[in-house]
This record gives C-alpha cells, structure tokens and sequence, in this order.
C-alpha cells in the first residue's frame, strides 16, 4: 500500500478523492507549521539524515536520506484495511468492524483521539531545546527523528478528528496547537507531557518509560471496533519502535559509561571523573517511571470498563488473550493501600482494565532493567538497578494521596520527606547532570558521560555527518 507523495499532504487515504476534507487539512497545515516553527527544535540545522515513510507494508516500508527539517513531508498513513476484520471483544464481538462513527460512540472516540492526538505535540516542545546540548551527531538526528515522527502522529489523529467528527473534531484539531507543554494557561491535558526535558538522561529516560507507555496506549487502540483509528494506531506503532530504542540504547550508553568510570577509578563516585553516578542514574528511574505509571489513570475505571464493553479500546495484545473477551463473569487481583499497608483486593476485570495493562508495561520495563544491570555485572558491579514499587510517587489513581517508599513500604509524610532527596532527584543532581550537557557536533565525536552507539544509522557509521549545522 504506497503513500502518494505528489499530494500536497502525503497520504494512503484517497485524500484527493474528498476535496472538502482535503482543503480542511490544506488550512490546517499552515497552522502546523507555524507551530513548528515557533516550538520545534530550536537548534538552527541545514539539513537532518531522516527516514520517511514510503509505504505501509512490512518491508520496504521507509527511505533514508538529507531533509531539511522545515521541509519534511508529514503525513496521513494508515495500515491497510483488513476487510475481513470482526470487533474482537466486548458486547458487540464477532461483528464487522466500524468503519464510520457509531453516534452513540462519537463522544467517547472523540474524547481518546484528542487525548492521544494531545501528547503527540507536547513531546516535541518539551524536547526542543535538546538540540543545543547533543552528546553527538548521532543523538542530534536521533532527537530529530522522533520529533518529526510525533509530529506525523499529530496528522495521524488529526486526520481522524476532521475526517470523522465534523466541526467539534476541527475544533479540536485546532486546540491541539493552542495548548502548550507546561504553559500555565494553556498545558497539555497529561502531567507527564506537562514536565520539562532539559536534559539527555531525562530524554533517554523518556523515550524509555513515557514512550513505552505511548506503546501500551496505541496497542489498546489499534484494537478498535472503529477500524480507521485501529488501522492509525498499527502504523504509529511501527515508527513508535524506534522512539523506544533510542531510550532503550541511550541508557545502556550511559550506564556502560557509569560502569567504566567506576572500574577505572574505584570509586562509586564519579563525578569528579565526569559520570554521571549509578545512584542518579536511579534517581532518573524512579522518578520517570512513576510519572509514566500516571499516565494509565486509575487502577479501577468504569469509564474504561464501558469503552471495552462498546468496543472502543481493547486490552494489550487482545486476540492472543485466553479468554471469553466479554470478561462480565472475570475478577482481577488489585494493589490498594489498607490499613497502613499495601493488599490485595479482588475486584471485577472489567473495572480493572488500566491495572492490566500497567502489568504489561511494569514486565516490559523491566528487561530494560535487566538489561542495565547486566551490563553492569560485564564490569565486575553488582547490580544496582532496579524498578520502584507502583505506588512510588503516586499522583493519580489508587495510591494518590499515600506515600510509598521504593521498596513498597506505606509511611506517614515526616518520613516521606525525610527520604525524598535519596529516592527523587535533587536540584543539585539536576544541576550536575546539566552541567555535563555540552554539544558534541564533530563528525564521530561522542560527549564523555555516554559511551558511543554500537551501530549508525542505517548502515551509515558513526562518523558520517547525520546533521548538517
């Protein structure tokens, strides 16, 4: 399935075919870019080594070459249509998908796109000023590369507000770039893309944890009754990969860097040698991981229980579940807060369908963790890395309003406070690790606080010029 690019807007969707819609989208791109303009990347580039989306199938799907970043074609990908697709769960299972908006339903699916839709923009201006400061290249067009990908996905929801909802959906496509990340009039409608980036090991940290939950978010999405928004999500999937990687692989290198200080040095602390220490690195972990955890909402929801019954988003991975896919007679086992300590409830699964799924991610975030602590152990260290307990640092759901040490333990607030600055980053840790945030621009030259990346870019090696200043 080719994606035409003699379109003003690249798109697979027959665009041309609605001239209506298409001029609806042809008004909104000046808007967009304007926006991209004024809370994009603020690093001054020539041009970026990027890859584009050119089909949709498997293989084959992306091409690689020198964009200048104002000049990327953002566009409209949906995966292709399966006509054969039945509505995999709750009430209405077994029935052909939904290819228009059932009206009964056009509030809610309304409501779970702008959310999306939401987060897409706001990654991008909190990571804008991280060009400035690049450890490398490399990192630079990595940046670069998932910024212009959230700002495809941006069209991608877009597309289907104006595509499906008539004027409240471009209304709302419209306050997309009205909001801000972290504005006080205006912030983005989540706390996590409401909070600053101001550093490498936060957007490492971040295209780990927070993009993993993005993830999770699509996948429940992809399963749909409404078949434009599941076809949507398995494309954005498909680019969200890489998002991932780059957290993935940047805290490996951060950690290998850590780990060969240490040896070098024998010392815990590293700073004095220009690392950055394994206890901040911690810090960073327990603070973006439970900020991420927020953003599954509350561990019971009806609103979510009804969005499964209608059809309207699934579980993870919801066909490869070994159940009845209806769940009216299945019970979940919960973590709550009673009595000053952490328990078990069983409760309906409908009602618990965010609790499942924050399963999903916690086991996913995990084989980072072990991943970094192996790394570790190939220098001779013990492991030191670990996940908190869900309820570390709680803003939203069953544990808002507790304070849970990392281990799990309930405490009254003078103990919290006591133990904050061991267990969240400090502003002295936050200074430091800024402090180490000098560019590296050279051709094949890496920052020293990070280790280099095993592999380029597409075959490329680590000394070709990814970015042109």
């Amino acid at each position: 399935m080719s994606i035409d690019y003699s379109e003003r807007i690249p798109n697979n969707v027959g665009l041309s075919d609605d001239r209506r819609l298409q001029r609806a989208l042809e008004s909104w791109q000046p808007r967009f870019l304007q926006w991209w303009a004024e809370m994009g990347p603020a690093l001054p580039t020539q041009d970026v080594y990027l890859r584009t989306a050119v089909a949709v199938g498997r293989e084959g799907w992306a091409h690689f070459g020198h964009v200048p970043l104002p000049e990327y074609r953002w566009g409209i990908f949906l995966a292709e249509r399966d006509t054969d697709r039945r509505i995999a769960f709750g009430q209405n299972k077994g029935r052909p998908v939904w290819q228009q908006v059932p009206g009964e339903y056009r509030a809610d699916l309304q409501r779970l796109i702008v959310i999306q839709g939401d987060t897409e923009p706001a990654s991008v201006e909190q990571q804008r000023r991280l060009g400035l400061t690049a450890p490398s290249l490399y990192d630079l067009r990595n940046l670069f590369q998932v910024n212009v990908e959230e700002g495809r996905h941006l069209w991608a929801m877009v597309y289907l507000l104006h595509a499906y909802f008539g004027r409240s959906g471009r209304d709302e496509a419209e306050a997309l770039l009205l909001r801000n990340s972290g504005s006080e009039d205006s912030p983005r409608i989540l706390g996590a893309f409401n909070e600053e980036t101001p550093d490498w090991l936060s957007f490492y940290m971040f295209t780990y944890f927070t993009d993993r939950d993005g993830k999770y978010q699509l996948g429940t999405l992809k399963e749909s009754a409404f078949d434009p928004l599941s076809r949507t999500c398995e494309f954005m999937l498909k680019e969200e990969a890489h998002h991932m990687f780059v957290g993935t692989t940047g805290v490996d290198r951060v950690v290998e860097r850590t780990a060969q200080l240490m040896r070098e040095h024998d010392t815990d602390d590293i700073r004095a040698h220009g690392g950055i220490p394994l206890g901040v690195i911690q810090k960073y972990i327990n603070f973006h991981y439970s900020v991420s955890l927020d953003l599954f909402g509350s561990e019971t929801s009806t609103n979510v229980a009804n969005y499964f019954t209608a059809g309207l988003k699934g579980r993870w991975q919801e066909e490869r579940r070994k159940d009845d896919h209806v769940l009216t007679e299945a019970y979940s086992v919960v973590p709550r807060v009673e009595d000053g300590r952490v328990a078990d409830v069983r409760l309906p699964a409908l009602t618990a369908l965010n609790a499942d799924l924050r399963e999903e991610y916690v086991a996913d975030c995990s084989t980072g963790v072990n991943r970094w602590n192996r790394i570790l152990a190939d220098h001779g260290l013990d492991p030191a890395l670990y996940l908190p307990h869900p309820g570390f640092n709680r803003h939203v759901g069953i544990f808002a309003g507790h304070h849970l040490t990392p281990d799990g333990r309930v405490v009254d607030p003078v103990a919290w406070a006591a133990g904050r600055d061991r267990w969240l980053p400090t502003a002295q840790d936050k200074a430091y690790v800024l402090s180490l945030m000098r560019p590296v621009y050279e051709p094949g030259r890496i920052a020293a606080w990070v280790t280099p990346p095993r592999n380029g870019i597409n075959g490329r090696p680590l000394d070709y010029v990814y970015v042109h200043l």
